[in-house]
């Protein structure tokens, strides 16, 4: 990790202790006088060097922790090891049973080397094919299916089906044991609020795409998504499937008498499918283990608060400890999320040092799940730890160790918090929040 990133990982852990303790402006008095509340506080967070953060960023994106995909055995040791320090610390059990976890159902497909993806291009006496590269050209899909299917390309638009709103992609088009080429979201721009966006949005998952795709007959998959790696997806039998990028979606088109950029922008401005047979030949290959057995588990971990009125109302830190895994190459994920676990874990010893204590109580979750699908904390939700109606905020950190700037997103949406933001940068970090 660059030092620049460690850099913004030390200031978002200052920033969010000046927002929890929000401790009232101090007089420096001489030497000898009593330390104020917010002195002692700053003592605390002084206490917590950079060195200390950069080292549980190291410590998360370890080999032995394997990505921290959620449901491998890799995650659950990398949640021991955080449990093992709020221990230390003395901040109190959350979870099931007096314990720190919060287990739910979590199946998880494990990805392998041996993975390809080409182009059959037939010539005169037989059939040259062209190998695409991992990483740069594709990804294999994180709950693809173990197997090889050689096949016909389809282009089937956004892979949507929605009567509702007279769009079908497939339609016209067979895709029976074929591989379909697909883009990601829906032809409605995402910034449109209006309630026509709300009737297509429920269309852009990638779990109802795919299911889409086995329900009308197709093999495969080429996800013009990226490419990058994501967990976040549905699992068949025998449907395997690639994230690809602008390389392989040149060649599908390529001699076709079309443009991807052209057709993609009469889809959007006409609100009408583009469907058509490429005659494309592709051969798609994954290696991979499902596990639909699988366990996930946030971490919980509790400060009570102090004041007999407001101890019943908690403030959640929150931050998701797990990543990609491999896919099939290690996936460490040091500034997804692993920087912003640093920071939590950072404010938690902070507290636990502070002789001032928080007046209300803190929880610090750290969610497993969140890249297949947030499922952590979509179970917190519907299996609170603590009443809903008594959680004033929830403060969830993603990507603390990069950019240029700390983003505070829909912050502004509770005015009253964001009183406190406004407060903690002017006072303490003097850096652009957006």
């Amino acid at each position: 990790m660059k030092h620049k990133k460690t850099t913004w990982t030390v200031f978002a852990f200052v920033f969010l202790m000046s927002v929890l303790m929000a401790a009232p402006q101090g007089q420096r008095g001489q030497s000898q006088a009593p330390l104020t509340d917010e002195q002692k506080i700053l003592a605390a967070m002084h206490s917590i060097s950079s060195h200390t953060l950069y080292d549980y960023v190291k410590e998360l994106v370890s080999e032995k922790y394997g990505g921290r995909l959620t449901g491998t055995p890799e995650y659950n040791a990398c949640a021991e090891w955080v449990i093992s320090l709020l221990t230390k610390w003395g901040v109190q059990p959350a979870g099931d049973k007096g314990t720190y976890l919060q287990a739910y159902p979590n199946p998880y497909t494990l990805v392998s080397r041996g993975g390809l993806l080409t182009m059959n291009i037939p010539i005169k006496d037989g059939v040259i094919k062209k190998s695409y590269k991992y990483e740069d050209e594709f990804i294999p899909g994180g709950t693809s299916a173990s197997g090889e299917v050689t096949a016909e390309v389809v282009f089937v638009g956004y892979g949507l089906t929605a009567p509702e709103l007279g769009y079908d992609d497939y339609a016209g088009v067979d895709v029976k044991g074929k591989i379909v080429l697909m883009d990601p979201e829906v032809p409605m721009a995402a910034s449109d609020t209006s309630d026509i966006f709300k009737k297509w949005r429920p269309y852009s998952f990638h779990q109802y795409k795919l299911e889409n795709a086995v329900a009308h007959g197709a093999k495969g998959m080429i996800y013009n998504y990226g490419p990058i790696g994501n967990p976040n997806n549905s699992y068949r039998e025998g449907f395997v499937y690639h994230h690809v990028g602008a390389a392989v979606v040149a060649d599908v088109f390529a001699g076709t008498g079309r443009t991807y950029a052209d057709t993609v922008a009469k889809i959007k401005k006409e609100l009408k499918p583009q469907s058509f047979t490429t005659g494309k030949i592709m051969t798609i290959k994954n290696v991979t283990e499902h596990h639909p057995e699988g366990i996930g588990y946030n971490v919980l971990g509790l400060i009570p608060g102090t004041d007999p009125r407001l101890k019943d109302e908690v403030i959640i830190i929150g931050g998701h400890l797990d990543h990609l895994g491999r896919l099939w190459e290690l996936m460490p994920g040091a500034n997804d999320n692993a920087a912003a676990v640093a920071v939590g874990l950072g404010v938690a010893e902070a507290m636990a040092k502070c002789a001032v204590k928080p007046k209300r109580t803190v929880m610090l979750i750290f969610f497993g799940g969140e890249e297949q699908g947030v499922a952590g904390s979509d179970y917190y939700c519907e299996h609170p730890v603590w009443p809903l109606d008594k959680t004033l905020v929830l403060i969830n950190m993603e990507s603390a160790g990069m950019g240029d700037r700390i983003s505070a997103s829909g912050a502004r949406t509770y005015p009253a918090f964001w009183a406190f933001i406004e407060q903690a940068n002017q006072k303490y970090i003097h850096r652009q929040v957006s």
